[in-house]
């Protein structure tokens, strides 16, 4: 089959969107399937074009996955305007340059956020006549309410409101990355056909052995227990939590917080760091993703906070960090709180509650057979239940059934029932 991918965000990049959607990719073209990346130039998360890409369309392989990549205006800001003026850039530059670049496919996933990527799909769908798969990550706008981005109500909010709509009615299948994301959808939009693609990690690449003496190094004395935040310092991590329990943990003995990464926030945090004279902190700059397993591996601790619970929104790090077999310190309520309790993975505290995450880090730095248990049951849940391959492989599965003989048949016809599939196994609507 023939799929094309419509995302914003693409290795060389670094993140959750990045690996999740190379990993599916790459793995369609070893099942012998014809793939086509349309994305941006690179240039997340420093809101600046990678050396080397230029300015204007680029075009290369990656993994045997063709990859096309359109201008866009790049910013690391925070605010509406310039954020939306970096969206819409992209959106509208991906329509023109694959409208004649994109060759007619069999279905095109299109990535979400952001949600106006959306209107670019549902348009290119149609020029194509392809199955259009509305790939939503996180709820939006209801996220960005909760985050403080948009005002409940306001002119904005009713014109995402109005573009999720069109964007969900329109998709031949919506797929979740979460269970909570997936009944939202269903429960709001009946007629939708849904399916459950789990985010996960690849266990292979993510194990408890491959803690280095380089990898430690980058984390502290090796003497101390450190728990590490790994990821962007956005808006919706709310470190600054995590700076108000190191401030109370500065006469713990033994315990250090390593923040690695990049983001817009990550400035405003040094400075508060440097200013308040928190010596256990230490702030680390971005590695490339294939030197995560062994940095993790390296940790004593998994810290993975949210600032606001976002429903749906399950951080692709606790897979990984239940993966590398560390006990995880979550900062989240939700989905995400229910995986960690279900496995006894770690500790859960609710976002804001600083005394809580407090006595988190306190504990399992004075319990290192506490951390053991905690980290084995969290690898032992990885390997069962959030393993990506097998995950991306029933996802194929499902898709491959869809245009075989006996299917629904091909081109950009719509489903007549409600479909609600989890990782190709049927849930309600299909018998």
């Amino acid at each position: 089959m023939k799929l094309a991918l419509l995302t914003q965000y693409y290795p060389p990049e670094i993140g959750a969107p990045q690996v999740r959607l190379s990993e599916l990719a790459r793995l369609l073209v070893q099942r012998g399937h014809d793939v086509t990346v349309l994305t941006a130039l690179p240039n997340y998360p420093t809101g600046r074009i990678y050396p080397g890409y230029g300015r204007g369309i680029r075009r290369e392989v990656l993994d045997g996955v063709r990859v096309i990549r359109a201008p866009i205006y790049p910013t690391q800001a925070v605010d509406f305007g310039r954020r939306m003026l970096s969206y819409g850039s992209f959106a509208l530059a991906a329509g023109l340059v694959s409208a004649a670049a994109l060759r007619a496919p069999d279905y095109l996933l299109v990535e979400s956020p952001p949600l106006l990527l959306g209107l670019t799909g549902v348009w290119l769908a149609g020029l194509k006549r392809a199955r259009m798969i509305f790939n939503v990550s996180d709820l939006w706008p209801d996220s960005a309410v909760r985050l403080g981005a948009l005002r409940m109500n306001g002119a904005a909010h009713r014109l995402a409101v109005r573009l999720e709509r069109f964007c969900y009615r329109r998709a031949w299948l919506v797929t979740g990355q979460s269970r909570e994301i997936v009944a939202d959808i269903a429960a709001r939009f009946s007629e939708c056909r849904t399916f459950h693609l789990s985010n996960g990690v690849d266990t292979r690449r993510f194990r408890p052995d491959l803690r280095t003496d380089a990898s430690r190094a980058l984390l502290g004395p090796g003497d101390r227990c450190v728990a590490l935040y790994a990821g962007l310092h956005g808006l919706a991590q709310g470190l600054d939590q995590v700076l108000d329990a190191a401030r109370e943990l500065r006469g713990e003995a033994g315990l250090e917080i390593a923040l690695a990464g990049d983001g817009p926030e990550k400035a405003a945090l040094v400075r508060r760091a440097e200013c308040e004279t928190l010596s256990g902190v230490r702030f680390i700059a971005p590695r490339p993703h294939a030197q995560m397993p062994a940095l993790l591996a390296a940790a004593d601790i998994a810290l993975v906070p949210l600032k606001e619970h976002l429903p749906g929104a399950v951080p692709s790090k606790l897979y990984e960090a239940m993966a590398s077999g560390r006990p995880v310190v979550l900062v989240a309520e939700g989905e995400p709180a229910a995986i960690v309790r279900e496995h006894e993975a770690g500790i859960v505290v609710r976002p804001g509650d600083t005394p809580a995450l407090v006595d988190a880090l306190r504990t399992l730095n004075r319990d290192p057979a506490l951390r053991a248990r905690l980290g084995a049951n969290g690898r032992r849940a990885a390997e069962q239940h959030y393993d990506r391959f097998r995950i991306s492989s029933r996802f194929i599965d499902f898709l491959e059934t869809q245009l075989a003989p006996g299917g629904d048949g091909r081109g950009d016809e719509s489903p007549t029932s409600r479909d609600v599939t989890d990782a190709g196994q049927t849930v309600a609507g299909v018998r």
